[in-house]
């Protein structure tokens, strides 16, 4: 409409021909100002040399009006302000139950391929609740993203590569033998976690003393191999606990064995990013803006990690060809932003294709108290311990409830609390309770289901069920923001929202026994209510009980 409105004003000459301006919409933060609010007026004042609200009151006039919209206003200091017709938004609950699963999925990324690599634990030990942040983040940012329209990778990448694993599977071979009764002095660079004792029994019972002659690096490489391959499925059954898969987990071994990471070292040099100073390779990422040199390969011949990293994010843009890559990371790679920028541009590609968000730790409390080490081993908090005490969906909802890069506060005991100042809690009882209301109405004869008789949508006149309606409305946006700014954490917000929406409709309004119209309007209202709870849940990762 402010398009058409704008294009008007320039062709009759009642505005002058400027550049382009985008007739951005926004939500208003007071509703008594609309449902959506433009301030083209104010950007363009500037330019044309008019007052906003002067532009405004030629743009209004001009406004192409429309069924969905019942006012368009101006307001100081030069908005317009839209306000739908409350008519048309109940109509719209004919329109959430038509596309089901499908309302809120949109469009806007159709075409247009994305890796999103999150997690990515070393595979060295167990997965701990600060990582568990990052693999919901990182789930529920593919999880949007694939609802509007982009094709979407999930991706683990193992570090099965380097001297940490060296120093692993010598940790798991002392523990082994340790478990044996043998006696095995500990790696000093070795992982002294509790898990490796436990892991170390394990395999000297499964395997006896298979691997404890000799302690040569062909027994440590073969018990080392197991104990990873132990360590990894551990990782991929605590991440299903909490419903995060892959679509591939990718072996930094492979960079080496098929030739990328050869290609990915030409190309660095060939674009001229490469240089040999004391025996050693250099990438020269200050040409590029990073704040210093890094090195490549070693005067051993060995390459750091930071080769690998380039080897990989080559054979993301340039061997698998993805239009955007997202690397969620935890708080302490921040340092390694600019300079993987500064890598994708020497290798040809354009940084903003690249995007990186950075995970910010958890601390976890019970009440006041803070909780520091496991009360099992007296080391690290593991995911698994805290999803069983306060479960998935628990841990789901408080791990995207706050923005990834600010800290957040995890209250064990609020999480477990089934009650409704427990978020989790007060949501999914709202979805129970709508399917405690169409539960009932079939016992009593009446199919919610039942597309063969008209409603009349125009029963639902309250000012609660148009305020669950107007929020209903508001999910695709929801999703397509949280797609667009990579901000996931808006989810949860518009879920208690709504849930708030419903509880009070609920309380103030009967759905059934009413007069037969009104019951039809409103069982048709909570049903919508619950097809958008639900995709909000899915997209979110939790579950959608039906009883509670």
């Amino acid at each position: 409409m402010l398009s058409d409105a704008l294009r008007r004003a320039r062709e009759d000459g009642a505005l002058p021909p400027l550049e382009y301006q985008d007739p951005a919409v926004e939500r208003p933060q007071n509703p008594e100002h609309g449902d959506y609010a433009s301030s083209l007026p104010l950007k363009m004042a500037r330019a044309a040399r008019m007052s906003p609200m002067a532009i405004a009151d030629i743009l209004r006039e001009r406004l192409p009006m429309r069924e969905e919209i019942a006012a368009a206003a101006v307001a100081p200091p030069g908005f317009i302000n839209f306000t739908l017709d409350t008519r048309w938004i109940m109509q719209q609950v004919g329109t959430v139950l038509s596309e089901g699963n499908d309302f809120g999925r949109g469009r806007s990324g159709a075409g247009v391929s994305v890796q999103v690599e999150f997690v990515s634990v070393n595979p060295t030990g167990p997965v701990h609740v600060g990582h568990g942040r990052g693999a919901v983040q990182g789930s529920a940012i593919a999880n949007v993203l694939a609802a509007s329209g982009y094709s979407v990778q999930r991706e683990y990448y193992v570090n099965d590569a380097g001297s940490q694993m060296d120093a692993f599977f010598q940790s798991v071979h002392a523990r082994y033998l340790q478990a044996l009764g043998r006696d095995a002095a500990f790696p000093s660079e070795g992982y002294h976690g509790a898990y490796l004792v436990e892991l170390g029994a394990q395999l000297a019972g499964e395997y006896g003393d298979r691997f404890a002659g000799a302690a040569g690096e062909e027994s440590v490489r073969e018990i080392g191999e197991i104990g990873m391959a132990r360590m990894l499925d551990s990782i991929r059954e605590d991440l299903e606990r909490i419903d995060v898969r892959f679509d591939r987990w990718f072996s930094e071994r492979s960079l080496f064995t098929d030739g990328t990471y050869e290609q990915a070292l030409s190309r660095v040099e060939s674009n001229g990013y490469t240089a040999e100073r004391e025996g050693a390779v250099w990438f020269t990422g200050t040409e590029l803006g990073d704040e210093r040199d890094s090195v490549l390969v070693r005067r051993t011949g060995a390459p750091t990690y930071f080769a690998s990293d380039i080897a990989y994010h080559y054979d993301k843009f340039l061997g698998r060809g993805y239009d955007r890559v997202i690397n969620v990371w935890g708080a302490d790679h921040q340092g390694h932003f600019p300079r993987m920028k500064a890598v994708v541009a020497a290798l040809g590609v354009d940084p903003e294709r690249l995007q990186f968000i950075l995970v910010q730790l958890v601390t976890l409390r019970r009440g006041e108290e803070i909780v520091r080490v496991s009360k099992r081993t007296g080391d690290i908090i593991t995911l698994s311990e805290v999803v069983s005490e306060v479960g998935p969906d628990a841990c789901r909802y408080f791990f995207l409830a706050r923005s990834a890069d600010s800290q957040m506060d995890f209250d064990l005991d609020l999480a477990r609390k089934e009650a409704p100042d427990n978020p989790v809690y007060y949501i999914q009882y709202a979805f129970a309770r709508i399917a405690s209301i169409l539960r009932n109405a079939r016992d009593g004869g009446i199919d919610p289901d039942d597309t063969t008789e008209d409603v009349d949508y125009d029963a639902l006149t309250e000012e609660a069920e148009i305020r669950l309606m107007r929020t209903m409305l508001r999910f695709p946006e929801v999703v397509e923001s949280a797609a667009r700014n990579l901000e996931p954490h808006h989810l949860p917000h518009y879920a208690y929202e709504l849930a708030t929406a419903f509880h009070d409709f609920y309380t103030r309004h009967r759905v059934l026994g009413e007069a037969p119209r009104v019951t039809r309007a409103r069982l048709r209202l909570a049903q919508a209510a619950g097809v958008v709870l639900r995709n909000a849940l899915t997209l979110m990762g939790m579950s959608t009980p039906e009883q509670m």
